[in-house]
């Protein structure tokens, strides 16, 4: 009785939990979104929160049945794709046409959502359908549960900027704060597109088997797709500036939270302790983590 009793103290923790992650994303979205355009009678960008919340619980659904988490990074990319999509009707609904600015903010995003997509998708699949990350959770219901409600909430913080951007009330022109971060954005997407390629070309040689990469654009920084990440959303931080007022300031959270989860939460801090485990002891890994900026790049000396 005693683990029952456990088991029902961590399942309700759990859902505690959820129910909170929601409020918050979905309170960040209705101040984020306060000065968006109306769209079915709700504000254009509190609506694409709760689609991106309902698309993950749907989802979520036959992954707890099956304890599967092979469609978890799909079913992101379709949230994505999906409160972006929502985002565009919205802003035609109330403007009759898609300026610009909000169709390239648009098509930056559907970009960088297909492209990451499809790499998560085959690399999952390459794998076996199976990530680490949920090995444990993945069989628990309630916890499960979680992790669909944070990536719900993942999509909503990182892309705040892009949907205050397409369903502003007002069309803006394409000034310097549009082609600064442009710029930026361009210059992260490629450090990603790159980095992820070059590794994914290192593992694949059967004679790197079982080694760590320290070429191309890794040979600059140990994590350099996670710089392009948190590079290209600020970029789109940038792009939206002009345009916020009032509690649309919220979405300054955007590159913050990114940089944050990729530090921080399920990225390099996960990362680097895999690393040391495998390869601390070696002196070229601890000759290469001396010599190569953790996160922000840097031309490799000599």
């Amino acid at each position: 009785m005693a683990d029952n009793g456990m088991s029902f103290e961590h399942a309700g923790r759990s859902l505690i939990i959820a129910v909170i992650a929601a409020l918050i994303g979905l309170a960040f979205a209705w101040g984020a979104g306060s000065g968006s355009v109306v769209f079915s009678g709700v504000p254009a960008v509190f609506l694409c929160a709760l689609v991106a919340f309902a698309v993950n619980w749907l989802a979520f659904i036959p992954a707890a049945l099956f304890q599967s988490d092979r469609f978890y990074d799909t079913t992101g990319a379709l949230t994505y794709l999906t409160v972006i999509a929502l985002a565009c009707a919205a802003a035609i609904e109330a403007n009759g046409s898609l300026d610009p600015r909000r169709v390239v903010v648009a098509g930056m995003v559907a970009l960088w959502t297909i492209r990451l997509g499809s790499f998560l998708f085959t690399r999952i699949h390459a794998a076996g359908g199976t990530d680490v990350r949920f090995e444990k959770i993945k069989v628990n219901p309630p916890r499960f549960l979680v992790a669909w409600t944070l990536q719900a909430c993942w999509v909503i913080f990182t892309a705040s900027a892009a949907l205050v951007i397409i369903t502003a009330p007002e069309r803006a022109p394409l000034d310097a704060f549009f082609w600064a971060g442009a710029a930026l954005w361009v210059v992260g997407f490629a450090f990603e597109v790159v980095a992820d390629d070059q590794k994914r070309r290192f593992k694949a040689d059967p004679v790197n088997k079982g080694r760590f990469i320290t070429s191309g654009l890794w040979a600059w920084s140990q994590h350099p797709n996670y710089f392009g990440e948190i590079t290209l959303w600020t970029g789109i931080l940038v792009i939206a500036l002009p345009m916020l007022s009032g509690w649309s300031w919220l979405v300054v959270f955007s590159p913050v939270f990114v940089t944050l989860l990729l530090t921080k939460v399920s990225g390099i801090n996960l990362l680097d302790a895999i690393a040391r485990k495998r390869w601390g002891d070696e002196p070229a890994y601890q000759a290469y983590r001396a010599r190569t900026p953790v996160l922000f790049p840097r031309l490799p000396r000599g």
